[in-house]
């Protein structure tokens, strides 16, 4: 077997494992004083414990036909679009960037806005648990990183959370409400220390044209006009993760942007 493909099966496999663990994460995190760890995975609905056969990411799902094999209550299909989600992440980093110190980093900080990404679409709340040591993580993987700099991942903490916040500033002196969480601020100043300060741009820009279309979607069938709210959380993750794997395309196509305007 070629090398480099053994080495994206065996990312894909343990990107799913992981995906697995991110799935109790998303479920037990936002609950104050849960635990990540005990007690074992188990049936949400009849609680009892699976069994290891009954564990194994997509393809227990996929055995067991979505169902509990002991009371067959549904089993939510967020448990296997986590575990291929992060499975595909996770192949993609190796790709991107090879066995390297790089590729742990977005290792983790993609492990870290999939779990955002469904629970701000849950709860609406994007933890500080993640968010804040994922600013502190980021800075530090800069100072290793063969692809970003400390500098650059600096200006991105810095520019990332202050943009952010002055926008929900100016907003809640027009408006009197808070349109933006804090959460959604320090996502973006993890973001930045991730990515740096270049990746603003296009995070920023592309998280807010599809939050607007989702948005206006969401007035249309809620049908609450401006009291429609959807966790913006999803958007930026998204974006961020675009632009992790899809850099150069950007960056070729803002220069032809650029040339045929000029």
């Amino acid at each position: 077997m070629d090398i480099m493909l053994f080495v994206l099966i065996t990312a894909f496999s343990f990107g799913a494992i992981v995906g697995s663990f991110l799935n109790v994460v998303i479920l037990r995190l936002p609950n104050e004083g849960e635990s990540i760890v005990f007690p074992a995975s188990h049936c949400t609905s009849c609680m009892t414990n699976l069994r290891w056969y009954e564990n194994i990411p997509i393809l227990s799902f996929l055995a067991l036909r979505g169902r509990c094999s002991h009371c067959r209550e549904k089993i939510s299909f967020q448990y296997p679009v986590v575990e291929l989600s992060m499975a595909l992440l996770s192949t993609a980093t190796v790709y991107q960037f090879g066995l390297s110190i790089a590729t742990i980093g977005y290792f983790i900080f993609s492990a870290a806005l999939l779990v955002i990404i469904w629970i701000d679409i849950y709860h609406q709340i994007i933890p500080d648990l993640i968010s804040l040591p994922g600013i502190i993580l980021g800075f530090l993987f800069s100072l290793v990183s063969p692809v970003l700099s400390w500098q650059d991942s600096l200006i991105g903490i810095l520019t990332g959370g202050g943009i952010l916040y002055i926008i929900a500033f100016l907003y809640f002196l027009w408006r009197k409400v808070d349109g933006m969480g804090g959460g959604d601020i320090k996502l973006l100043a993890m973001i930045g220390a991730f990515l740096g300060w270049q990746s603003l741009p296009f995070v920023i820009f592309a998280s807010s044209l599809t939050g607007t279309v989702v948005g206006l979607g969401a007035m249309i069938k809620q049908k609450k006009g401006a009291q429609t709210r959807i966790p913006f959380g999803p958007f930026l993750s998204v974006a961020a993760l675009t632009y992790l794997f899809f850099q150069q395309e950007i960056f070729l196509l803002y220069e032809l942007y650029v040339n045929m305007a000029y």
